[in-house]
Parts: structure tokens; C-alpha cells; sequence
């Protein structure tokens, strides 16, 4: 079986992702907690932003507006379920000394935004995006705990020469975050047609 990525080219594509859109996604989050309060509204801004990484998969520049789309609060019952599912197989799992959680947790990782890009039902997402996923649970785990490494060793770092370089590290960190999400969900999934 070819391998469809590893774990340094996604780090190189999650920077360039990421990068391209550093603003719309900072817009994108400023939008989502400014709407926390309005509930009906927030749930599907929330939605929006967890799934961002299957629009930013077709190589578009996002536009902040984006998570105010209505179609976001159209899959909220799929939404909620396909959590819940996730949820309730997950925590047992993590009971039997965390690994296996972990392996479900990245196994299941894909799910949701199959549910809300390519319109698939809440539980044969899970079943999906445990099939695409197999033989890639290690690069998704190493890639993951790269990531976070270096989020916490550059931000303990600058934290020392000043608190504020800590935040701005959080700032740049979380659209290369979405960066390997979007490589990673655009290189599993690109032979799954869409059912909508």
C-alpha cells in the first residue's frame, strides 16, 4: 500500500495550510466567542469551526464569515450524535490505560467532518473514518505530539522573556493545528464521494 503522506509532510503542508489562512481562521475564532452567548446561533458557529478543516481540504482560502453559514445548524442532531458516539466509545477505552483510547480517538478523528462535508450518517462516519485511518493512527498520534511538543517548548520558552510571547505563540499555533487537519482529512478522504 502506497503511503499517502508522513508525518514531515504534513508538518511542512499543516505551516503552509495554516499560514494561508492565519487571518480568516483568527477572524473565524474572534466570530465564535463573540457569539458564545447567543445559544441556537453558537451551536452552529462551534460546529463551523471544528469542521473548517473539510472546507479549507478543497484548497480554499476560508472567509471569517464562513461559520455563520446556515447549513452548519442544519446538521446539529448529526452532529451531537456523532459526538455522542464518539464519546461513548472512547471513554471506555481510555479506561483500559489511556493507548487504546488514543488509538480510538484518532481512529474516530475523521468522523464528524464526514458527517457535516460529505454528508454520511453519524455512525457509518465512524465506521469510515476508522477505515480510512488504518495503517495512519501512528503519523495522526506523532504528528499530534510534535505539534503540541513544540507549542510547549516555544511557549515555556518565550514565556520566560515575556508572558505575552506565550499568547502569541497560542495565535500561530492553532491555524498550523488546523493546517494538519486539513492535509491529513484531504489526503484520507479524497477518493469518499460526497452524498449531498
Amino acid at each position: 500500500m502506497e503511503s499517502k503522506f508522513t508525518v514531515q509532510e504534513t508538518f511542512m503542508n499543516a505551516i503552509k495550510l495554516g499560514m494561508m489562512n492565519f487571518l480568516s481562521l483568527i477572524g473565524c475564532i474572534i466570530l465564535w466567542a463573540l457569539t458564545i452567548w447567543i445559544p441556537y446561533l453558537n451551536v452552529g458557529t462551534t460546529i463551523a469551526l471544528i469542521t473548517l478543516p473539510a472546507k479549507m481540504s478543497q484548497g480554499m482560502i476560508i472567509s471569517p464569515t464562513e461559520i455563520f453559514d446556515g447549513k452548519y445548524r442544519k446538521y446539529m442532531g448529526e452532529f451531537f450524535l456523532v459526538t455522542g458516539l464518539k464519546a461513548m466509545a472512547t471513554f471506555p477505552a481510555f479506561l483500559f490505560l489511556v493507548i487504546p483510547g488514543m488509538v480510538l480517538s484518532n481512529a474516530y478523528s475523521l468522523a464528524t467532518l464526514l458527517v457535516i462535508d460529505k454528508g454520511i450518517n453519524p455512525s457509518e462516519s465512524l465506521s469510515i473514518s476508522n477505515r480510512v485511518t488504518l495503517g495512519y493512527k501512528w503519523k495522526i498520534f506523532f504528528t499530534n505530539l510534535l505539534l503540541n511538543l513544540a507549542l510547549i517548548v516555544t511557549g515555556s520558552v518565550l514565556s520566560r522573556i515575556h508572558p505575552f510571547l506565550s499568547l502569541l505563540v497560542l495565535l500561530v499555533y492553532m491555524p498550523i493545528a488546523f493546517g494538519a487537519n486539513v492535509f491529513i482529512y484531504g489526503k484520507l478522504t479524497e477518493d469518499i464521494p460526497s452524498l449531498d
